[in-house]
């Protein structure tokens, strides 16, 4: 059988990022105030571990995405499917990516995927061309994490 995964990305501002992510893969962003008001009212949790964004309540310094049509707990918003977590750590990016995500574009539509993604707050790196193969670009979001758009 199968196990479960999530890929936990460290950042600087988890929220933030989760936002990049989430409109990069049109993904959601998890919501997990009913969960986090659960646990405050119980006493589970203390007030400091929570912080309002963008008009929700999240766990500090944590954010979490999700593929829209994967299943997910409706008491804490968690995803059971494709979901990527983001972490806020205290040290920086220190290197190169050893894991990166790729994001392919419909066919042909190579430009207004890279184009979209620069909106969005990503920045190109450099063009990889294969030849008759095609080609992709290397990016950054806007922490500085490499992925590539094919």
């Amino acid at each position: 059988m199968a196990l479960s995964w999530k890929l936990v990305i460290d950042s600087v501002n988890a929220p933030a990022l989760a936002d990049f992510w989430a409109a990069a893969l049109e993904y959601e962003v998890e919501d997990p105030s009913p969960l986090i008001e659960q646990l405050l009212a119980a006493g589970h949790l203390p007030e400091e571990a929570v912080v309002e964004y963008g008009g929700h309540k999240i766990f500090r310094g944590y954010a979490a995405i999700r593929h829209p049509e994967d299943p997910f707990d409706q008491t804490s918003g968690v995803g059971h499917g494709r979901r990527l977590l983001f972490q806020d750590v205290p040290e920086g990016k220190s290197g190169k990516n050893r894991l990166h995500i790729d994001i392919h574009s419909e066919s042909g539509d190579l430009d207004k995927l890279v184009a979209r993604l620069e909106e969005l707050g990503a920045t190109r790196v450099r063009e990889v061309d294969q030849g008759p193969a095609g080609h992709w670009w290397i990016m950054r979001d806007p922490e500085g994490n490499e992925f590539c758009a094919a």
